[in-house]
Parts: C-alpha cells; sequence; structure tokens
C-alpha cells in the first residue's frame, strides 16, 4: 500500500477552486484544449471517469445504431445493448479500481511533500508500485532524505559554534580577570618591591598565554578553511627531530623527565614545511612532557611505511581513557584530566592535527600497555621537491 511514514497528523488536503475556461502553465503558455478540460474537472478522479465515459459510450452508441440499421428483433437489440452496458460497467470497474491505485500512490506523494513543506524531515514516502510514481517517491525520499542531513549537519555546526564560543569565552576570562586584578594592585600602590615585580612577571604570563590562544586560534581558523600559504621542502627529520628536543630538555629536566631521539640519521626526508612541522613536534613532545611524571621518558620515533614517513611521540604517563580517545584532537576538548591539549585551552592537539591534515598526512593514538603513544604520518620529500 501506499503511505507516508510516519503519517503526519493532520493531512492537508487542496481545495479545487472554480477555473477560468483558458489556463496559463508557469511558462504564460496558454494551455490546450484537453488542459483545459482536465482543469475544470478538477481531480484525478473525475479525469479517469470522464476517460472510461468517452471510450465506453461510443462503443455502446455504435452498436445499437449497427443493431437498428440490421433490423434486427427488438430482443436481439436488448442483448446486444445488455452485453455492451455489461462490458462498459465492467470496463469503468477495472479503469477505476487501476485509477484508484495511481490515486494512492499520488496521494502518499503529495501527503509526504506536505508534510516536508511544515518542517518534518523524518518522512519516507511509500508507494504501492516500482513505477514511474514509484520512481518520483524515490526521488523525494532522496531529495528528504539529503533535507535531513543538512539539517543534521547545520545543527551539528551551530552547536560546534556555540561551544566554540563558549570555550573561548571561559579561557579569556580566567586571564582577563587576573590581569585587572593584578593591574589593580600594581596601580593603587598596594605591593611594593619584591611583590610588585612577582606580579609584573604573572601578568607577562598570562598575556603569554592570551598571545598564544589568539595565535591558535588563528592557525587553526585558517588551516580549517584552507587557507593554506607555506611552501613544502625536504626536511631531514633527523636534524629537526634532533633541534625540537635539545630545545625541549630544559623543561624536560626541570620536571625529572628524559627526553629520547631515536630517529635515525639516515631515515628519508619529509615533504614538509619545517616551522609547522616543528610546531606540531613541540606540541606533542610539550604535551608528554606535562603528563609524564618524574623519572619518567618521553621518546621520539620515526620510520617509513608505505611509502610515507610517521613519527610517533610516547610517553610513560597515565595514558588516556578509552572514552577520552576519539575526542583528543577536537578544540577546547580537556577531557576528565585536561586531556592531552597541547595548550591550556586545549587547541594544541586540535592544530597540530590540521597541520598534519594540510600536509596530507594523519594524527591517531596506537594502543599502549603504559602511557600515550601519538604517531603521525608525512609524505615522502621526492627528488623534485623544492
Amino acid at each position: 500500500m501506499s503511505s507516508v511514514r510516519p503519517v503526519p497528523s493532520g493531512k492537508e488536503r487542496g481545495s479545487t477552486l472554480p477555473l477560468p475556461s483558458f489556463k496559463t502553465n508557469h511558462d504564460g503558455r496558454e494551455l490546450g484544449f484537453v488542459s483545459t478540460i482536465r482543469a475544470r474537472l478538477g481531480s484525478l478522479s473525475r479525469q479517469f471517469a470522464l476517460a472510461v465515459a468517452i471510450v465506453v459510450a461510443p462503443v455502446l452508441l455504435g452498436l445499437i445504431v449497427i443493431a437498428l440499421l440490421m433490423v434486427v428483433s427488438g430482443n436481439d437489440v436488448a442483448i446486444v445493448a445488455g452485453i455492451v452496458v455489461f462490458a462498459g460497467v465492467l470496463a469503468a470497474i477495472v479503469a477505476r479500481l487501476l485509477a484508484g491505485g495511481i490515486l494512492r500512490d499520488i496521494h502518499a506523494i503529495r501527503d509526504g511533500l506536505t508534510a516536508v513543506r511544515r518542517g518534518e524531515h523524518d518522512v519516507e514516502i511509500v508507494t504501492a508500485v516500482p513505477d514511474e510514481l514509484g520512481e518520483l517517491a524515490a526521488a523525494a525520499n532522496a531529495m528528504i532524505g539529503r533535507l535531513r542531513y543538512e539539517e543534521a549537519a547545520r545543527d551539528q555546526a551551530e552547536a560546534a559554534h556555540r561551544d566554540l564560543i563558549a570555550a573561548v569565552s571561559h579561557d579569556l576570562r580566567t586571564p582577563i580577570t587576573s590581569l585587572r586584578l593584578l593591574a589593580e594592585a600594581v596601580g593603587d600602590d598596594i605591593v611594593d618591591g619584591e611583590v610588585r615585580r612577582g606580579y609584573l612577571d604573572r601578568m607577562r604570563v598570562h598575556i603569554d598565554a592570551l598571545s598564544a590562544l589568539i595565535d591558535d586560534l588563528f592557525e587553526l581558523s585558517r588551516l580549517e578553511a584552507g587557507d593554506i600559504r607555506w611552501s613544502l621542502e625536504q626536511v631531514p627529520l633527523g636534524d629537526l627531530v634532533g633541534e625540537t628536543v635539545a630545545a625541549m630538555r630544559v623543561q624536560a629536566d626541570a620536571k625529572g623527565v628524559a627526553v629520547v631521539n631515536e630517529v635515525p640519521e639516515a631515515l628519508l626526508p619529509a615533504r614538509a614545511n619545517p616551522e609547522k612541522l616543528q610546531r606540531v613536534l613541540f606540541n606533542l613532545i610539550q604535551n608528554a612532557i606535562r603528563h609524564t611524571p618524574a623519572d619518567g621518558s618521553v621518546v621520539v620515533r620515526a620510520e617509513p611505511v608505505a611509502g610515507r614517513i610517521e613519527i610517533e611521540i610516547a610517553d610513560t604517563g597515565e595514558g588516556i581513557a578509552p572514552d577520552q580517545r576519539p575526542h583528543v584532537f577536537t578544540a577546547f576538548y580537556r577531557g576528565a584530566n585536561a586531556a592531552r591539549t597541547g595548550s591550556g585551552a586545549g587547541l594544541g592537539l586540535a592544530v597540530s592535527r590540521a597541520i598534519v591534515e594540510a600536509h596530507g598526512g594523519r594524527i591517531w593514538l596506537v594502543d599502549a600497555t603504559v602511557g600515550t603513544r601519538v604517531r603521525f604520518s608525512l609524505p615522502v620529500a621526492t627528488k623534485t621537491t623544492a
């Protein structure tokens, strides 16, 4: 049977309005005689009834005339007329049955599209037969599915936008509040000497945090918009990782964490932008140091895999809970433990993901029995790489 699932309550039924003798279509062209008759009849039921009458009536009239011209008896004329009438009634019944099925399919399509017009997108139009009307219903269902998908995508984008505004507001409010209080204390001469210098140092820390947040937001927005303006070149990973590890060693030593570079010197160069790639390494190594206890270690490895270079940062820290793993590369995600986001604002891993993907690579978490292993891939540089 034809149907619309789910059936919307209060179906709207169209009404037939009086029409003039000649109508025009949407292009402004005058409709023909047949179209004018259809317009006057209105519903398809009446049009089918008229079609049956037009077919049956001439046949009945012709047979009666022939019978009269043949000068047959009245009984014979009555028999012929009865046969013709029976044939006409039978034809009308069959036509009505066929028309009823067609009308039900048409009503199902109409009711489904009416529900969509009211804003209901959880609708499926079902017809009884896979004919042309069935194809029309399938096309309508595809359109409804597309509308449903676009509506869900729009809702998701709006929710992400709201979350972004809330997260940025939260991360701006804390340092700005602290800066205001510190500035008021310094400006009112409440403190002096060493305390004053300590307040100024704390103000610089908050200013640096705000600057890093703004830089990360700007970088992430550009990357996600596809606004990439950097050049790619051959990058010797051994040298770049060695330079990055050396720069992070002071922070690691202060916490009692060993940072080890295990990238082989003979490794093929990657095709990347060295500044952006180093930013990814800084984010991931700093993140690993932050979440690794004293006497722990952070190891940087790299190896060729299936025509690409895969770089891994492994630590012996507390690891990441299974329910947090799918979200750690999402902007502003912190999780129950302030999950492994490269900065306090929760943008470090999101920026790293965007940079890696802009290089044509990907970043993911590798299963680990101890700590956390973050791995990302980059294309291998060719000889023609500039």
